[in-house]
């Protein structure tokens, strides 16, 4: 049934197909704009506390990819929190499948597809790829995918505990927007809180560390802090799918 809903879901995305690669390519370009930021930014300043030019671009072809995937393949993740605000589970409910995969594989972004592709393509050129550091790019990104998609469940499911679904969407701007800065730049409390409760350095700063110079203690913290936020995400939307009240309304998710 999960197979069958990917497969659907993909199909959906690709009928247009003009359409599909201008959201593709549109995405592209807007990546491509930050990578000029910073090529921008380092001309000036050599590095900042320990990251170079290299570094960040590495950084960001990782944060392109976990992005691209969570978003783009698992699109619903952060629209879970307005579905159970305005009680539009129903159709989900009535089908013999776990409502959460379902949920996640329902709906395919086609414009986040460009983050994948961008993604690899960045880290091809300014990753110095080699068969340990793609493995460790992929092995990384993977983590960051289930550790960001954790937390957007999470944040998303406590719209059956508040009654709105704006948690989510605060919860998806704010790890997206710090998760693409190095963690070093912050301090104290700040620093502390994105390894943490807003585990933006956890989605593309560690594992861009782990390519460039890998840790077994950094890897285990990553490893550990992928499974509690795929574990906290799950038993926070199945406990509460039990407050659900229906919104009478039968969509598509």
């Amino acid at each position: 049934m999960l197979l069958a809903t990917v497969r659907g879901a993909f199909a959906e995305a690709w009928a247009n197909r003009q359409s599909f690669w201008l959201q593709v390519g549109a995405m592209a370009v807007n990546d491509l704009a930050w990578v000029a930021f910073w090529l921008l930014f380092f001309n000036r300043v050599a590095n900042v506390r320990g990251w170079d030019v290299g570094r960040v671009l590495l950084l960001f072809a990782v944060l392109t990819t976990v992005a691209g995937v969570v978003l783009g393949v698992f699109a619903n993740a952060r629209r879970l929190g307005r579905l159970a605000a305005e009680g539009q589970l129903d159709a989900v409910l009535g089908l013999p499948v776990r409502p959460l995969p379902y949920l996640l594989l329902r709906r395919v972004e086609a414009a986040n597809l460009g983050d994948v592709l961008f993604g690899g393509l960045l880290f091809a050129a300014a990753g110095a790829p080699s068969p340990q550091r793609v493995l460790l790019y992929v092995v990384g990104s993977i983590a960051g995918i289930v550790l960001l998609t954790g937390f957007l469940v999470t944040v998303g499911s406590l719209a059956f505990f508040g009654g709105n679904g704006e948690a989510g969407e605060l919860g998806f701007h704010a790890i997206l927007l710090l998760a693409g800065y190095p963690v070093d730049v912050f301090a104290g409390g700040m620093k502390l809180m994105l390894y943490t409760v807003l585990p933006a350095a956890l989605v593309a700063a560690v594992p861009a560390r782990l390519v460039d110079a890998f840790d077994v203690r950094a890897a285990g913290l990553l490893a550990g802090a992928a499974a509690i936020f795929a574990l906290l995400g799950w038993a926070t939307f199945t406990l509460g799918l039990r407050r659900y009240t229906s919104g009478a309304v039968w969509t598509r998710a």
